[in-house]
């Protein structure tokens, strides 16, 4: 059997496929064209958060019989297409949890005390000693939008912090939430009480932005804005407007609407804002884990 890892992908990952037997072929992020010369005879594909696996893909691909991401999101991959043919989808969504639950923590710091403001300007030869006046997050509360595994590893670390947890999700545990002392609300309260906002929710219809003008609005003047989820969750030209005129008083953000982020987008005028390019899974240990978990499940489908 043979099997296309189109993403990068820890050598432990391929050293597993290797020792089932299978062909093994490499090819960093093909383009579709590519993609679809490539899968004429797979029995499996491999890919991360790209590239992405379309209908016209899955068609040029009659013996394909797993899709595997290594990660958390689907939204590359068409599930639908997938299903049609009784093609296995699988993914590693615990790989990354703990990773970008504290690259979320990573970015609130780095705004909370304007960090990266007053690492830019120091290597400018200003000294921004007043400018870069910050806040203590103990005490102050977090709202988590979205309870899963990644908002509640956000949230156990919020709790150590001594943060106050305020919790938003459409099919509330209560039990998890007792266990980081959290407490369910809707949305609108959430978004209203939260001195920092973090979201932690999948890319569906239901979330696509989830957070507009609207709801910015409700946000306090105060509140820090974290998004390590997916770009297209927030308003992109909302975050901007209320950026520029003090809806909220800052946001970090690892996903956007647009990526790789344009060297001109307005986001990367502000220096209120902190960002980093979708890095969220990229730790040494994250990696590691995804390779080798999602190695194991396609394995695991093609030889069960």
């Amino acid at each position: 059997m043979k099997v296309l890892v189109a993403a990068p992908l820890h050598e432990k990952g391929m050293e597993i496929l290797k020792k089932a037997g299978f062909e093994v072929v490499f090819e960093k992020y093909p383009s579709e064209e590519r993609l679809i010369e490539l899968v004429k005879d797979v029995d499996a594909i491999i890919v991360r958060s790209k590239p992405k696996v379309t209908r016209k893909v899955i068609e040029a691909a009659p013996k394909l019989k797993v899709i595997g991401r290594a990660g958390v999101g689907l939204d590359n991959v068409d599930l639908e297409a997938a299903k049609e043919r009784g093609i296995k989808v699988v993914n590693s969504p615990e790989s990354s949890t703990r990773s970008v639950a504290e690259l979320a923590f990573g970015l609130l710091f780095a705004v909370a005390r304007k960090i990266a403001f007053a690492d830019r300007k120091m290597r400018e030869g200003v000294w921004v000693k007043e400018q870069a006046m910050g806040i203590e997050l103990e005490g102050k509360t977090i709202g988590v939008v979205g309870f899963g595994r990644i908002g509640y590893q956000v949230a156990r670390i919020a709790n150590a912090f001594g943060m106050n947890v305020l919790l938003y999700d459409p099919a509330p545990n209560e039990e998890r939430a007792r266990e980081v002392g959290g407490k369910f609300v809707d949305l609108e309260t959430l978004l209203r009480e939260s001195d920092v906002v973090t979201l932690h929710v999948p890319l569906i219809d239901a979330t696509y932005h989830l957070i507009n003008e609207e709801r910015l609005k409700l946000m306090k003047p105060t509140a820090i804005l974290i998004n390590a989820a997916r770009g297209e969750v927030v308003d992109t030209n909302a975050l901007v407007k209320a950026l520029k005129e003090g809806w909220i008083a800052g946001a970090g953000l690892d996903v956007f609407e647009e990526e790789p982020l344009p060297a001109d987008h307005p986001l990367t005028k502000l220096d209120n804002v902190v960002l980093t390019p979708h890095i969220g899974a990229s730790t040494v240990e994250a990696q590691t884990r995804a390779g080798i978990q999602i190695a194991e499940q396609v394995v695991k489908a093609l030889k069960g």
